[in-house]
């Protein structure tokens, strides 16, 4: 276990996006504990800014609006906040081009001991885009251990910290035990959405009749395209429910059917049951979304992937005490 006699202030930067969040949830933990007599920082955007107040393991998060780097001003009052905390250690568990370049400016000569990322703990015998192969999760634990500390949550993160009271909403929908469902993705990435979600919702509606309501929670941008999908869609007072509120309502559902999107990383790492449904995208591996109670179906074209199959996968997992 690492540690200080005098306390110093450690950076960790994570920008997003929502699954990746949920993800971090480990590593961001594992950096705490190394360093229990330090100060935590985090820089985050600003969606993700209100949430990770609420984590544990962090004792002040700062925003990073992101401007485009040809934004001189912006860049420079950036970097001069940075400075003034007088980092002794930054844990990059962004890994973009971006916060690469923030390096440069930071730290431009530092090693894996003071600026720890993808690129200065890579293997030697590896180019980066052979490492990046390796699943999100190892990609962590091999970094945080090439820069000296000891991980014990990396590679099972727990998001469960992101979560509030959503009584008020659970009480206005009269809702107490349901099944969750995912049927969004973002518009430029159509490869990775399952267009079978009415069929599968007729089915359990045959199956379980009145025994679990079927909801979607669709986000700001997904709430027209939610009157598309015959389940009730959880909105708080007209608007897409927060990222906490989210959580909560995930952790406590019953069982969760989503395609390869932010929620189904919560889903993964509240210890929710589920299965999410990948297509020739990507593999669950390599995105680390496996764990013990949540699962994937992977096909080489979601089109083929039947209702009835995944039904079949779901009404066996509900039968299963845990």
């Amino acid at each position: 276990m690492l540690s200080c006699l005098n306390m110093s202030n450690i950076l960790i930067i994570k920008h997003g996006s929502l699954g990746d969040i949920a993800q971090a949830s480990g590593a961001i933990q594992d950096i705490s504990e190394n360093y229990k007599n330090d100060q935590i920082y985090l820089l985050t955007t600003k969606p993700y800014l209100e949430v990770f107040k609420k984590n544990p393991f962090i004792h002040e998060v700062i925003l990073d609006k992101r401007l485009p780097r040809y934004n001189l001003i912006y860049l420079y009052f950036l970097m001069q906040k940075l400075k003034k905390y007088n980092f002794s250690k930054v844990f990059d568990l962004q890994n973009s081009s971006r916060t690469n370049f923030y390096k440069n400016i930071l730290f431009p000569k530092a090693g894996n001991l003071v600026w720890s990322s993808s690129l200065t703990t890579l293997p030697s015998d590896k180019d980066k885009n052979e490492f990046d192969k390796n699943s999100v999760l190892e990609r962590f634990d091999h970094q945080l251990k090439s820069s000296g500390l000891n991980t014990s949550n990396t590679l099972k993160p727990d998001f469960s910290w992101a979560v509030t009271d959503i009584s008020e909403i659970r009480n206005f929908y009269k809702i107490n035990k349901y099944i969750l469902l995912f049927p969004f993705c973002s518009p430029h990435l159509t490869i990775k959405k399952w267009p079978y979600y009415n069929k599968l919702i007729e089915l359990i509606s045959n199956r379980y009749g009145e025994e679990y309501k079927i909801l979607t929670a669709p986000g700001p941008l997904e709430i027209n395209d939610a009157k598309d999908i015959n389940a009730l869609a959880l909105l708080d007072n007209g608007r897409a429910l927060d990222i906490l509120q989210l959580t909560s309502l995930i952790k406590n559902s019953s069982f969760v059917v989503a395609n390869d999107t932010g929620p189904a990383h919560i889903t993964a790492h509240v210890g929710a049951k589920g299965l999410t449904l990948f297509g020739k995208h990507i593999t669950a591996y390599r995105v680390s979304i496996e764990r013990e109670n949540f699962k994937a179906i992977e096909v080489n074209d979601l089109n083929n992937l039947s209702a009835e199959k995944v039904f079949e996968r779901l009404s066996n997992s509900l039968s299963k005490s845990f």
